[in-house]
């Protein structure tokens, strides 16, 4: 077990040295140079302020340099200073992830909680009628874009029904689990629907598979009642890929 867990840390590392790595001389490659940004149009031709701003950004290095003082940085809790706020990175990033995490926390929570039973209606009911209403919503929802849903859900419950609102955001620690759920369920609502419509599809082809296995079929045998061997003996089986896709997902959400 030792040995596993050795060679699953050394994998982690690698990948996210790869992928840091990937990513640092990728962003490289776009056009355009961060000092000009930061110089500003009206100081355009101070060329000593240019050459300041490149040494204190490294930027007069070679790249792979810049990349290792990069890293040897972030080892060290310094991610470095946004451009744009001019405030530490890492400070950004704590103050945005609780939010963040609660909005992808609730959107695969909501995802899951709707779609195992429509999965698993639409294996048992498959080719019938509710099967093939609930594989058209899902294919909807799959295809409209998370910022049109949002705009949707903004115009019925804030606008017209008047539940929730529109705009702003209320912290745990400042108002309470109440309001804080108020800002939360539109946004969570929002990306949720695409995320249902993906988990229901994979739940329903992972069960429709399952259903024909032989331990099912022995299950009937027995004169086990349906929802006893759907939830039982079929659901179990059939959400490995539903546990293996939350993961990437969530992820995914996180990005």
């Amino acid at each position: 077990m030792a040995k596993v867990i050795a060679v699953r840390l050394a994998r982690l590392v690698a990948t996210l040295l790869a992928v840091s790595a990937i990513t640092f001389f990728m962003t490289k490659l776009l056009p355009g140079d961060p000092v000009f940004q930061l110089l500003g149009v009206e100081n355009l031709d101070n060329v000593e302020r240019a050459d300041e701003i490149r040494k204190e950004l490294n930027l007069d290095k070679p790249v792979i340099t810049q990349y290792f003082i990069w890293l040897g940085n972030v080892i060290q809790g310094d991610m470095g200073t946004s451009y744009i706020t001019d405030q530490p990175v890492f400070g950004d990033i704590k103050n945005r992830l609780p939010v963040t995490a609660q909005l992808a926390f609730m959107a695969v929570a909501m995802a899951v909680v709707a779609a195992v039973p429509l999965g698993v209606i639409g294996a048992y009911k498959q080719g019938k009628a509710a099967d093939k209403a609930s594989s058209i919503v899902m294919q909807i929802f799959l295809s409209v874009p998370n910022f049109i849903s949002a705009i949707f859900l903004i115009w019925v419950f804030a606008l017209k029904l008047g539940w929730l609102p529109a705009t702003s955001w209320s912290r745990l620690s400042e108002k309470g689990l109440l309001a804080n759920l108020k800002t939360a369920v539109l946004p969570a609502s929002a990306l949720a629907l695409t995320q249902m419509a993906i988990f229901s599809r994979l739940v329903r082809s992972d069960m429709i598979a399952t259903l024909q296995e032989n331990f099912v079929l022995s299950a009937r045998a027995k004169g086990l009642k349906d929802r006893y061997i759907l939830m039982r003996h079929a659901l179990r089986p059939s959400s490995l890929s539903l546990m293996t896709l939350v993961g990437i997902n969530f992820g995914a959400l996180l990005g």
